[in-house]
C-alpha cells in the first residue's frame, strides 16, 4: 500500500477515535447513526419493506417487481437522489431492490425529500399482489 494511502487511512481512523483531539468524528458516527435509524424508521412508517440492520447505513429497500427496478433508477436520478439497484439474476426473481447509502452529512430535509417522493409510492405493491 502507498505511504500516502495508508496515512490518510490512520489519520481518519484517529479522527473517528477522538485521538486527533476533536470530536468530529465522534460527532459523525453519532449523526449517521441518527440519520440511519430515522430513515429506515421513515420508510417502514410509509409501508415499505427493507432488509440489513437497523443500524447499518446502506439501506437495501424491496422493489418487488423486476419491471420496476429500471424505471426507479431513473426517476430517482432525475429527482438527483442517488441509489444503486438491484435485480435478478443477482438477487431473487422477486426481491429486486434499490439500495441506498447514507451519510452522516445528510439532513433530516434531504432524507424526508427521499422518502416522501411520489416515486416511492410507485414501488409499493398493491394490495392485490398479495392475494392469491
Amino acid at each position: 500500500m502507498p505511504p500516502p494511502i495508508a496515512e490518510q487511512i490512520i489519520r481518519s481512523l484517529r479522527c473517528l477515535m477522538g485521538l486527533d483531539g476533536s470530536t468530529i468524528g465522534i460527532e459523525r458516527v453519532r449523526q449517521l447513526g441518527v440519520n440511519t435509524r430515522y430513515f429506515r424508521q421513515r420508510l417502514r412508517e410509509l409501508g415499505f419493506i427493507t432488509y440489513g440492520n437497523d443500524d447499518s447505513p446502506v439501506v437495501p429497500l424491496l422493489l418487488y417487481m423486476p419491471g420496476k427496478v429500471g424505471a426507479f433508477a431513473r426517476r430517482m436520478l432525475q429527482k438527483n437522489i442517488g441509489v444503486v439497484v438491484v435485480g435478478f439474476p443477482a438477487t431473487p426473481i422477486v426481491e429486486s431492490r434499490a439500495r441506498f447509502c447514507l451519510s452522516a452529512a445528510h439532513t433530516r430535509e434531504m432524507l424526508d425529500t427521499v422518502s416522501i417522493s411520489p416515486t416511492f409510492s410507485y414501488c409499493l405493491p398493491s394490495k392485490k399482489t398479495f392475494i392469491s
